[in-house]
């Protein structure tokens, strides 16, 4: 290859550059037509009733943790192996995350692994969609249903999936999703939260904007601002238009990804049970030590001298104290994930030339 190939980057695929410029025309830049396009284009592609945005994916798992009425000292169960947003944000309200095991192939969280470690003080269970894939989400939910905890799904990575037939964040009480600017589509920085209890729905609108209701300045609880402008939303329904085609993209960069990686049994592809139809957001793979005693690491760096920008796993909970409670549970195939998987370049437009260099290269540093 003649240029570097980054991990990822984004898109433009018809009328961006048309309605962000109608927006900015409009003068209406914060709020306006485009957000409540973009919000009733969700609602009726996921067909649940109340879809609002966010600034972004993490203030939308933060909307919801209010709208649970989270508080401290309550427990919410998330994926030692995850993007950890939903830890964070529960840190920050005072909360307890308790991390639990995920499934060695494919990377998710089970009902199982959360029957481990839920208790009494279980207020939330956060299961997260990785890499595009999804969890058996239909036993979760019974799971919760049974304990009677809120079930909050982070579909920031899953856009699009589907489970048995339904989309991914339509499941739980709420539904969390993202738009920055590597996801399936994106606003720049942005998020969407969706859900059919219109509580739920109430709350989460009176604390996105500053805890004001009817009267300006008249603030009934100590909300926030989590909005998203007018000007991000005209870029996200320019994409939504053509989700088809994204996905459609998606799926044959993962399949020219698959041909050309296959043989290779130095490396396992994350495992999509038949009940399961991704659109996946990153392509991961996990690295055998056998076949690539150098590490995950040092074959990341031997692909940057290739011309080829690659990022590791999602790094385990446990291994980092110095944010999390000494007391994690042990999830040792969270920590074998986060030490061998690589990811690597994800782009939907990426090219059959480049798909084909890249797997060479990673091929190639099979030892």
């Amino acid at each position: 290859m003649k240029h570097k190939i980054p991990w990822a980057q984004p898109n433009y695929w018809g009328n961006e550059h048309k309605y962000v410029a109608e927006a900015l025309d409009s003068t209406w830049i914060s709020g306006g037509k485009f957000l409540d396009q973009l919000e009733n284009d969700f609602s009726r592609w996921t067909s649940v009733q109340y879809a609002l945005a966010t600034s972004n994916g993490t203030t939308a798992i933060h909307l919801a943790y209010l709208a649970a009425g989270l508080q401290p000292g309550d427990e919410v169960i998330i994926p030692g192996f995850c993007f950890l947003a939903a830890a964070n944000v529960a840190l920050n309200m005072g909360a307890k995350p308790v991390f639990a095991e995920v499934d060695a192939d494919t990377w998710c969280l089970t009902a199982e692994s959360i029957a481990q470690v839920i208790s009494p003080r279980t207020k939330i269970v956060v299961p997260v969609h990785t890499y595009g894939n999804s969890c058996r989400i239909d036993e979760i939910q019974d799971l919760c249903g049974q304990k009677k905890v809120t079930l909050i799904e982070d579909a920031a990575e899953s856009l699009g999936t589907r489970y048995k037939g339904q989309l991914t964040g339509t499941f739980g009480d709420i539904g969390c999703f993202s738009f920055q600017a590597t996801k399936t589509i994106t606003t720049g920085e942005g998020g969407m939260v969706i859900t059919n209890q219109k509580n739920l729905s109430d709350t989460m609108k009176l604390y996105r904007s500053h805890g004001m209701e009817k009267t300006r300045y008249w603030h009934e609880v100590a909300g926030l601002n989590f909005r998203l402008t007018n000007l991000q939303a005209a870029l996200g329904c320019a994409q939504f238009e053509k989700l088809d085609s994204i996905t459609t993209a998606h799926a044959r960069k993962d399949e020219l990804y698959r041909k050309h990686l296959t043989n290779n049994s130095g490396i396992t592809c994350q495992s999509f049970e038949p009940d399961i139809d991704p659109v996946i957001w990153a392509i991961a793979v996990k690295l055998s030590t056998e076949a690539y005693p150098q590490g995950r690491d040092q074959v990341m760096k031997q692909m940057a001298d290739a011309g080829i920008e690659t990022r590791p796993g999602f790094y385990a909970a446990s291994l980092m104290k110095h944010i999390y409670s000494n007391d994690v549970n042990p999830v040792p195939v969270c920590v074998d994930l986060s030490r061998q998987i690589i990811s690597l370049p994800s782009s939907p437009t990426l090219t059959s030339e480049e798909i084909e260099y890249i797997c060479h290269q990673l091929n190639s540093l099979k030892r």
